[in-house]
């Protein structure tokens, strides 16, 4: 078995663990010091260089190796949700109403041990790895592009992540060229209407009544006016109008997502979608604020770089399939990395193939597989090590 391999399945046990730990003390986006500084310590007694604080909670690592060559990146998020855990576990959560019901406990498990065994070939290697873990993945306006405005980014030729997923089989990577994943975007929009006794009406201009014909007309947005063969996704999940039974509301709220993958859809969308909700609301005798807050760009994938992971991939022990999955609506903000390094995002089942029902992402029983863990960490290595040139010849003794 290549050696790289072999370390990696050596560190299996303390990747676990590491991840275990970090599953019982989540911290939420922009609010993860403690995650931020055990991610520093545990570089600090490897002897890793590395940099905290980087464009907030984040922190940077860098292995040189002896030689020059290439400089990778490699990319771990670590910031949980505020979501109360019900999975019936020994180590969950600590922090009533956080959990990780993303997997970014496992992400940066993966990538601290990847680290330490990259350290310890160090010396072997032409050019060289740098570890950036990031906060703030699940919340606008996330940490990636502070990180990079802080010089994660200076000097890296090639980026890449992955993402354990809870829905596919151990075993399965999966794969996407060009856009993989959506921008993600906010809107809130409040109707401004007057409020009075709900037995006379014809003396109000009822909020409640526009937003609810808003909520409808919205849905022509996409079914009516993007082409059918583009992409987009516009949904209002939140309708706020607090008031007692028998009372006209002044006021109500909407807010919802859009999900694009073009900028031509995108600015469609949004100039639609004022135009209906001025219409609506002249016509029902309200005024209204609409907001719309650009949230993470797309996320587009290189090519050369995808195929490199895609290659890699099929000879790792332990990966059954290698294949490509279609574009997915959610967002992430590695697409800001993309946008300024080439590189590639991949995801890597995280899913017991024996188990017959699974929670979501973002479910408060949300839980991954742990032996998804050394198949990333061998993709994200492998992927940078025959960047470094690195010999896999030779053998390594058990420890």
């Amino acid at each position: 078995m290549n050696r790289f391999y072999e370390l990696i399945d050596q560190h299996y046990e303390e990747m676990v663990e590491i991840r275990r730990y970090l599953h019982q003390y989540p911290e939420l986006s922009f609010e993860e010091v403690e995650t931020s500084a055990y991610i520093a310590e545990y570089y600090e007694k490897l002897g890793i260089p590395y940099r905290k604080n980087v464009g907030g909670n984040g922190v940077v690592a860098t292995i040189k190796g002896k030689k020059p060559g290439k400089t990778v990146a490699l990319r771990a998020d670590f910031d949980a949700l505020p979501i109360k855990e019900e999975a019936d576990v020994p180590f969950r959560s600590k922090n009533d109403g956080v959990m990780h019901a993303c997997g970014h406990d496992g992400h940066t498990a993966t990538l601290l041990v990847l680290g330490k065994v990259l350290n310890q070939l160090k010396d072997e290697l032409e050019g060289n790895v740098v570890l950036i873990h990031q906060h703030a993945e699940e919340l606008v306006p996330g940490g990636a592009i502070s990180m990079i405005e802080d010089g994660c980014l200076d000097g890296v030729d090639y980026i890449y992540g992955v993402h354990l997923w809870a829905t596919d089989n151990v075993g399965e990577v999966y794969y996407r060229e060009g856009p993989f994943m959506a921008a993600a975007d906010q809107f809130q929009i409040k109707i401004v209407g007057k409020g009075g006794h709900g037995a006379q009406p014809h003396l109000t201009r009822d909020s409640i009544l526009t937003a609810s014909q808003l909520v409808v007309a919205l849905q022509q947005v996409v079914s009516r006016n993007v082409d059918p063969l583009e992409s987009a996704v516009l949904s209002v999940g939140n309708f706020v109008a607090n008031n007692a039974f028998n009372v006209i509301a002044d006021t109500a709220q909407l807010s919802g997502t859009v999900r694009t993958f073009k900028e031509s859809v995108r600015e469609k969308v949004i100039a639609r979608m004022e135009e209906i909700v001025k219409g609506i609301c002249m016509s029902c005798g309200t005024d209204y604020e609409f907001n719309y807050t650009r949230g993470y760009p797309p996320l587009v994938n290189h090519k050369e770089q995808t195929e490199h992971l895609k290659e890699v991939a099929s000879r790792i022990p332990g990966v059954l399939g290698v294949s490509e999955k279609a574009a997915q609506m959610g967002g992430e903000d590695f697409g800001y990395f993309l946008q300024h390094v080439p590189g590639s995002f991949a995801f890597v089942g995280a899913k017991d193939p024996d188990a017959s029902d699974v929670a979501p992402h973002h479910h408060p029983k949300f839980m991954i597989d742990e032996r998804s863990l050394p198949i990333a960490a061998k993709l994200l290595g492998e992927a940078t090590l025959s960047h470094l040139n690195f010999s896999v010849d030779s053998k390594v003794e058990s420890k």
